[in-house]
C-alpha cells in the first residue's frame, strides 16, 4: 500500500470513534444546559431527589457537564485517542457511581438504567479509543518495525 493510500485510509478507520466521541460530548453539553436552563426538570429526569438540591448546585452540575462535554468534543475532533481513553474511562466510573447514588436516593429505574447504560457506553468507548491509539502507534511499513512502539 502506498503512503498516499495509507493517509487516505487511516482517517476513515476511526471516523466512527470521532463521531461517537463528539456525540457523547454533545449529550453531556445538552444535559449541562438543561441543568442550567430547567434545573427542576433535569433533576427529575436524572433521578435526583426532589428538594435535595439548591439552585447553585444545579448550576455547578450544569457547568461541569458543559466543560466536560466540550473537552470530549475537542479531544474527539483532534483524534486524541489516548486522552479520550482516560476521559471515557473516568466517565464510566462516574456514570456507575451516579447510578448507585440514584438507586440509593430515588430508585427511579429509568434514571438508573440511563446511568448504567452510559457507563457501559463510556467503558466500551474507552476500550475502542485505546485500541485506536495502539493501532496508530503500530508501524505502517515493515521498515519501521525496528523502532520502539509508542506507548
Amino acid at each position: 500500500m502506498s503512503p498516499v493510500e495509507q493517509i487516505t485510509e487511516r482517517p476513515a478507520k476511526h471516523r466512527h470513534l470521532m463521531w461517537l466521541g463528539v456525540f457523547a460530548g454533545l449529550l453531556l453539553v445538552v444535559i449541562g444546559g438543561r441543568f442550567l436552563i430547567d434545573p427542576r426538570s433535569a433533576q427529575s429526569t436524572f433521578g435526583l431527589a426532589k428538594g435535595g438540591l439548591v439552585h447553585e448546585l444545579h448550576a455547578i452540575v450544569g457547568l461541569r457537564d458543559l466543560w466536560l462535554g466540550l473537552i470530549a468534543i475537542i479531544l474527539a475532533s483532534l483524534k486524541e485517542w489516548r486522552a479520550l481513553t482516560v476521559w471515557f474511562g473516568l466517565g464510566a466510573v462516574v456514570c456507575v457511581a451516579d447510578s448507585a447514588i440514584v438507586a440509593a436516593t430515588t430508585g427511579k429505574l429509568w434514571a438508573i438504567a440511563f446511568h448504567v447504560g452510559s457507563g457501559i457506553f463510556c467503558g466500551w468507548l474507552a476500550l475502542a479509543c485505546w485500541r485506536a491509539h495502539r493501532r496508530a502507534a503500530l508501524p505502517s511499513d515493515p521498515g519501521e518495525a525496528d523502532r520502539p512502539p509508542v506507548v
